[in-house]
């Protein structure tokens, strides 16, 4: 008689930054969840700096050469490809089966409204990490919500019926027993693995605390 490993049901939590993401593992049960595994992606290459500010061109100035963003772009789709499937293929082996993910992002605001270049730089570049990190976990089978970071414990209540101070305590009690600090990126991506969490208890049912997927990756291309 065979038998076949049981895989606890997880989900991943991302906090976007630029370049990089800090990602937290969760596992259930849904009302008192743990960490099992937080890291550092990187969503650019190390070794081609000017990958982590593909939309930066010296002095802080606006990248307006189209064949260097390009370039760019290219390099941040294949690293973060690569990351998002070597960490999903992680925690397969370590018994979890993934069954969503969610993305905290600082903003999501329309960078053509946006007069100062250097700060129209920030805003494409947020928005190129947060749609590229988004395309490689949907490519790899997981659903994927997206919410701001300042609405993320307004939409976390409605979520998982809990208090904002109380989840406050619950997310800072999850590093407890970790190793090292417990930072506030880590936080925020155990919040919204959590939340994530929710949605696969409620067997896909959604909650409707997720912003609105971008439709047309090619708009975060061009600045």
């Amino acid at each position: 008689m065979s038998h076949q490993r049981q895989l606890v049901q997880a989900a991943v939590g991302f906090r976007v930054k630029s370049g990089w993401a800090a990602t937290v593992l969760l596992v259930g049960p849904l009302q008192s969840p743990h960490v099992l595994d937080r890291r550092l992606i990187d969503l650019s290459d190390p070794a081609v700096p000017e990958t982590r500010q593909p939309y930066h061109a010296a002095m802080g100035r606006l990248e307006e050469d189209d064949a260097r963003v390009t370039a760019r772009l290219e390099v941040i789709q294949r690293v973060t490809n690569g990351s998002v499937t070597e960490l999903l293929k992680d925690y397969r082996d370590t018994g979890c089966e993934v069954c969503g993910a969610a993305l905290v992002v600082g903003s999501q605001i329309d960078s053509a409204s946006i007069k100062n270049a250097h700060i129209r730089a920030h805003a494409l570049e947020g928005r190129l990490f947060r749609t590229v990190l988004e395309d490689a976990v949907r490519s790899c089978g997981l659903p994927c919500s997206i919410v701001l970071e300042r609405d993320a414990y307004s939409k976390a209540t409605s979520a998982l019926a809990r208090s904002e101070d109380n989840l406050k305590r619950a997310v800072s009690g999850l590093g407890r027993w970790l190793d090292g600090p417990w930072r506030a990126d880590e936080k925020m991506s155990a919040l919204a693995a959590w939340m994530a969490l929710s949605l696969a208890d409620a067997e896909g049912g959604s909650t409707g605390w997720g912003l609105k997927s971008r439709a047309d990756t090619s708009q975060a291309a061009k600045p």
